[in-house]
């Protein structure tokens, strides 16, 4: 699960889950007959049916309400560089979880998200075979690989601005590892 989230659509994202959650607990309750008896039984069915639009609407409506975050400014360059000390080139990794150790010189970690970025200072993103897995505040970070199959994978991290986005040229490191015991 990513670490954190920012912004009105996510939060008209949470909204509609956290709707949909009790939408179907009170669908889910009456079918079972443990509560809600003036709700009728096919009213039930139509609650739970509610619950699942719900679920998955707000994966898509809050982006599509909101229209895209399109900034004018240009994005700034930062002299920050990272790499991986852990894991290594082509290390085997076995196990549920992989330590992973990053080299961040001339770049600040910050917690607070905020449009007035620096160059300098940011977050760490992890990215699994291209998707995202972590959004980080240290150089140091055990990762979960349960459900990640045995072979060949390739771990990226992206040094970012305060505001999530990438620099001008973006700040990137990428190492390749195999999961999976030693043959």
């Amino acid at each position: 699960m990513i670490a954190h989230a920012a912004g009105t659509d996510e939060s008209l994202a949470i909204v509609m889950l956290f709707a949909a959650i009790w939408t179907g607990w009170i669908g889910w309750t009456r079918l079972h007959d443990n509560g809600f008896p003036r709700v009728p039984r096919a009213g039930a069915y139509g609650l739970l049916g509610i619950a699942g639009v719900l679920v998955v609407t707000s994966a898509f409506v809050p982006r599509a309400l909101l229209g895209p975050k399109i900034s004018t400014r240009p994005r700034p360059s930062s002299t920050a560089t990272i790499a991986f000390l852990r894991p290594r080139e082509h290390e085997r990794v076995s196990g549920s979880e992989m330590n992973v150790v990053l080299d961040l010189r001339g770049g600040t970690i910050v917690q607070a998200t905020t449009t007035s970025i620096a160059p300098g200072t940011g977050h760490v993103h992890l990215l699994l075979d291209g998707s995202l897995v972590s959004m980080t505040f240290g150089t140091e970070q055990v990762v979960d690989l349960t459900g990640v199959p045995a072979g060949p994978h390739t771990m990226t991290a992206e040094f970012v601005a305060a505001d999530h986005l990438p620099f001008a040229p973006p700040v990137t490191a990428t190492v390749d590892f195999v999961k999976g015991a030693a043959s």
